[in-house]
């Protein structure tokens, strides 16, 4: 969850019961850490499981090595859960599976989603039209219906802000959920109340997508053109959100948010959240059993 994934954050969600996502550029580039030693401060505040967000877009040669060792030290450290994005998954599902753990990959649609189990990996992280940041272009429901018999645990992402919502998605199929938005508006966020501030404020309608202009489009089409074009607008937008998050809003800046923050209401404590919602999930009834055969 960049730029928000500071240590305390990724603890008190994993402490309560959810898995707190380790994203490395936002650790080391926006909150100052080295990341083996992020990871460690994680794991002196919660034995609980942890996850990581592995991009393996590969514009850069230089990035996509830096990667790679990111995630020889998270393995190193003891981290077993992977979400990947952005690029085929399968140098980090050779690794994570050598030694026991689990990798779901980010899609938006059908074919993104048989490239990565040929992959080999575990799940789907759903990325619906509600979801902050990179989102795709159907409702959770359309995805569910696209996606819900390939076989493996669907993650919906994007849109879930409160336990209603929530519980809906689970009653629809998904395995879970995962929520960017929602853990920005806590008590251990390092983000600027000024960010806080504006995700309890704000209703779905103002969020608005931004687009690349024409001649970002034409050079995105070109094969040695669009590494750099990718390269530029990546650079550009790390640092605009690095500087919003941390030091407020200013008339150039902006904030990333998904369409959830019509079910934010408070600053909360990032456990309090997640117990709240588990305890939403466990008061619903269980699916019948099958009947025999």
């Amino acid at each position: 969850m960049y730029p928000c994934s500071n240590p305390e954050l990724v603890a008190a969600v994993s402490e309560a019961g959810g898995i707190g996502i380790v994203q490395p550029v936002s650790m080391i580039f926006v909150h100052g850490h080295d990341l083996r030693e992020g990871l460690r401060k994680i794991r002196a505040l919660t034995s609980k499981p942890i996850g990581f967000n592995a991009i393996v877009e590969k514009s850069s040669k230089m990035y996509e090595d830096q990667m790679k060792k990111w995630v020889d030290v998270a393995l190193e450290e003891g981290v077993r859960f992977f979400i990947t994005a952005l690029g085929s998954p399968d140098w980090v599902v050779k690794k994570v599976h050598a030694v026991g753990g689990v990798v779901y990959h980010d899609v938006t649609e059908r074919k993104w989603a048989k490239r990565a189990l040929e992959a080999g990996v575990d799940g789907l992280i759903c990325v619906n039209a509600r979801a902050g940041g990179h989102a795709g272009e159907r409702t959770p429901e359309q995805l569910w219906a696209e996606l819900g018999d390939l076989g493996v645990p669907l993650i919906c992402a994007g849109g879930v802000g409160d336990e209603q919502t929530f519980v809906r998605m689970l009653r629809l199929g998904y395995a879970g959920v995962q929520m960017g938005t929602r853990f920005i508006a806590t008590t251990e966020c390092k983000a600027h109340d000024d960010y806080k501030r504006a995700i309890v404020a704000a209703k779905a309608i103002e969020k608005v997508g931004t687009k690349a202009g024409f001649l970002a489009k034409r050079m995105l089409r070109h094969a040695r053109l669009k590494h750099y074009v990718r390269m530029y607008y990546t650079f550009k937008s790390v640092l605009q959100l690095k500087k919003a998050s941390l030091q407020g809003m200013h008339y150039k800046d902006y904030f990333q948010a998904g369409k959830s923050v019509d079910g934010i209401h408070a600053v909360e404590q990032a456990g309090d959240v997640v117990q709240r919602f588990a305890a939403a999930a466990s008061e619903q009834p269980k699916p019948a059993s099958a009947p025999a055969a």
